[in-house]
């Protein structure tokens, strides 16, 4: 089903593995019934990466697949892992290839507490718990970057392309320990600014008025010094419309359990924003509602759940689909169709709210496809 209208769209949809393609289903089945609202057009052209896929061919995701994916106008993505792979290739050769391929340097997820969902945190309620996790997404040390080496000299060698700088590595090593292991952490001038630079301005367009930005600088000086200080370099453009604070990674850890209320946009660097979205997850109830969005303000996005492929529960129809369905609202949203994004959150609030129709981790007895439905029934019901 999909709706006619001038506006179209052609979107690639990488449903995955485990649970990946129930959940992505449902997503599908939601944003196109917004579309029949709203009058947008979408079209879906479906990719097989994933464990099947590498386990059959031998392939994860290469250069001419991406340059087909590189005609769409966005990605949407379902879950990677599978326990017949050695974990962590899935992960590097398509997510991070993907993420790095098309310079998806934000990392953004929303933190919000929806009507009808509990919190783990005593007494917090709608209204309470709603910020956004900005994370840098292509540098930190999740750029790859390291080896292990034995007692004796070694030299390695470490290169690494993005768009907007290149970098080289010769090592020579030296060490009488038996067997040590290094990883490298980049940040760039470059890549904080940026990152910095979209947190003000989406702070400005979303209502924000305070920016938290969050670092290890009393440790890790080198890195988070560079950090704060493109923070302070971009922030003189927006001193007088946002305010903007530095807080170390381990104590906002805390402050989000005792006061998340105090929180409205908070940024960080690739590894402490990885952590600290996680938990976020958990204050707004759990992985199963909690979307995420890799986007390269002026190139191709992606669009999947924060949760991984749970191939236990593959076919079981058990999984939460909120957290693809609301992800495929931050797609819309992306693109330009705001109203289609709130028409879809619109309608997993009053679900949620409602509470007759949810899955087992918010504790119902609702398949993945039954709150999909119920999302839909909602949707139309805007008509």
């Amino acid at each position: 089903m999909a709706c006619t209208s001038k506006k179209k769209f052609k979107i690639a949809v990488i449903p995955g593995d485990g649970i990946g393609p129930e959940v992505i289903r449902e997503g599908v089945k939601v944003v196109n019934t917004a579309c029949e609202v709203i009058n947008i057009n979408i079209e879906w052209d479906y990719f097989p990466f994933g464990a099947d896929y590498y386990l059959s061919t031998g392939r994860l995701i290469e250069e001419d697949d991406l340059r087909t994916l590189s005609k769409y106008d966005a990605i949407y993505f379902g879950a990677i892992g599978d326990p017949r792979v050695e974990p962590g290739i899935l992960e590097k050769g398509i997510v991070l290839t993907l993420r790095f391929y098309f310079d998806q340097y934000i990392n953004l997820r929303p933190v919000k507490l929806l009507p009808g969902v509990e919190s783990p945190l005593k007494g917090k309620k709608s209204g309470d718990i709603n910020f956004v996790i900005i994370r840098e997404n292509t540098e930190d040390f999740y750029v790859g970057l390291g080896s292990r080496v034995r007692r004796g000299k070694n030299e390695r060698v470490h290169q690494l392309m993005r768009s907007i700088y290149k970098v080289k590595f010769d090592i020579d090593i030296e060490t009488d320990s038996e067997e040590l292991a290094y990883q490298i952490g980049i940040i760039s001038k470059e890549g904080a600014e940026r990152v910095v630079s979209y947190s003000f301005n989406y702070a400005l367009m979303s209502g924000f008025e305070k920016i938290t930005f969050v670092d290890k600088a009393n440790v890790l000086d080198h890195m988070y010094g560079l950090w704060r200080a493109a923070v302070n370099n971009v922030a003189k453009k927006f001193a007088k419309a946002i305010s903007y604070e530095f807080e170390f990674a381990d104590a906002i850890s805390m402050h989000l359990i005792r006061a998340p209320e105090r929180y409205q946009v908070i940024t960080t660097p690739n590894l402490f924003g990885d952590i600290l979205s996680d938990l976020g997850a958990a204050l707004m109830g759990g992985l199963g509602l909690a979307p995420g969005a890799n986007i390269n303000p002026n190139g191709i996005s992606m669009f999947e759940p924060i949760h991984g492929s749970a191939p236990k529960y593959k076919g079981k129809q058990v999984a939460n689909p909120i957290a693809t369905i609301w992800a495929g609202a931050l797609m819309l949203k992306e693109l330009g169709v705001e109203n289609g994004h709130d028409l879809i959150l619109n309608a997993i609030s009053r679900v949620l709210k409602e509470g007759r129709v949810r899955t087992y981790d918010l504790g119902g007895t609702s398949k993945t496809y039954e709150v999909g439905d119920e999302i839909v029934k909602k949707i139309k019901e805007e008509l």
